[in-house]
Formats: structure tokens, sequence, C-alpha cells
């Protein structure tokens, strides 16, 4: 079964405001543009070129939309969002290894910031490496417990590649009191539920 989460609750965490939307059909993204917090050591000139870059992605242009990014980390260091959102412009180019770099020089400069643990999560999933994901979501829910995409990326994680059914369940059940509306939530915790002999 496919599981997928069109993205509702983000609001300002680390990186500051998130904007733009996309979502996976293997699992529950983040998916958006990470912006720059206002911060007044970052140069004009550079933040231009990083609203250009997110003009770019959404365009769908990664690969210039990584060309400018990378001039933009050279005016900016130390701030994660250029490498989140070259991170994430890599997975769509399919370069997994230039992304996996990219998640982790964002998580050097903020090793706590939920969306980069989130989605380079996802891609360790989607690499194979189970046990690291479900580390990285377990770490971002102990410092960020409501930030729900990484609870249902872990119950998606427990329950489709780990084969957990009682983490499943109880990540599912934490994530469906924040988003009632998610139905498909709803009927994965009747079934994990009947599995179980709940």
């Amino acid at each position: 079964m496919t599981r997928s989460w069109a993205p509702s609750f983000l609001g300002l965490l680390l990186a500051g405001l998130l904007a733009g939307c996309a979502s996976g059909p293997t699992g529950s993204r983040s998916g958006q543009r990470i912006h720059f917090v206002e911060n007044r050591s970052v140069d004009l000139a550079v933040r231009r070129d990083f609203d250009e870059a997110l003009q770019m992605l959404e365009q769908e242009r990664y690969e210039d939309a990584i060309k400018l990014l990378e001039k933009v980390v050279e005016g900016s260091q130390n701030n994660s969002a250029p490498y989140i959102n070259m991170a994430m412009a890599y997975e769509k180019l399919g370069q997994t290894e230039k992304a996996e770099d990219s998640f982790k020089r964002a998580l050097t400069i903020n090793p706590d910031h939920p969306v980069a643990n989130n989605e380079y999560a996802l891609l360790l999933r989607k690499t194979g490496r189970y046990a690291e994901a479900k580390q990285l979501y377990e770490n971002v829910l102990k410092r960020y417990p409501e930030f729900m995409p990484a609870r249902r990326n872990l119950g998606i994680l427990c329950d489709l590649y780990l084969d957990d059914a009682k983490c499943a369940l109880s990540q599912y059940q934490v994530y469906s009191k924040a988003h009632p509306e998610d139905k498909e939530v709803e009927l994965w915790i009747i079934g994990l539920k009947t599995k179980l002999g709940k």
C-alpha cells in the first residue's frame, strides 16, 4: 500500500517560513521550500538569488536552481535553508548521493532542523537504510513532538518497512488526534488494531 501525505502543519520552525507544496507517492514529504529566517547577516543580493532559486524550484527547473543555490551558499554559509532546498532538487533529479551530501551539510549547520531531518529520513528509507531513518525520526520527535510529518512517516516506516505494528499504531494514533480529517490514517489504525487483535 502506498501512503502519501499532503502537508498541512509545518508552521514557523527553526528555518522560518515554509512555502510551496509537493507530496510524493512514497511517503509524507515536508517537501516544502525552506526560506531564510529574518537574518540581518544575509546580504540582500544573496537573498534575491535565494528567492529566485525558489521560483526555479517551483517551476521544476532543478538544475538552474541548484546552480543558483550553490552561489547562495557562498554568500551565506551558516544557513541550512539553501542546502535543504538543494538536497530536495538533487532528489528530484535522481542524484541521491548529492542529495544526501546536501542534507548532511544542512544538518551540520542545524542538527535539529525538523524538515531537514524528515526529508533526509525519507531519503534513507528510499535507499533501504531503515534503522538510520527511524533514528532520525525519533530524534526530531524528541525535540518537536508535534511535528506531524515526521510522526506520520515514522508510522509508515514501522508499518511497511520494519513490520512493527505496535510502533506504527502508536505513531498513527498520535498523528490522527492532531489530524482527524486524515481518513486514510484512520483506516490504517483500524487495520493495525485488527492485526494486533485489539
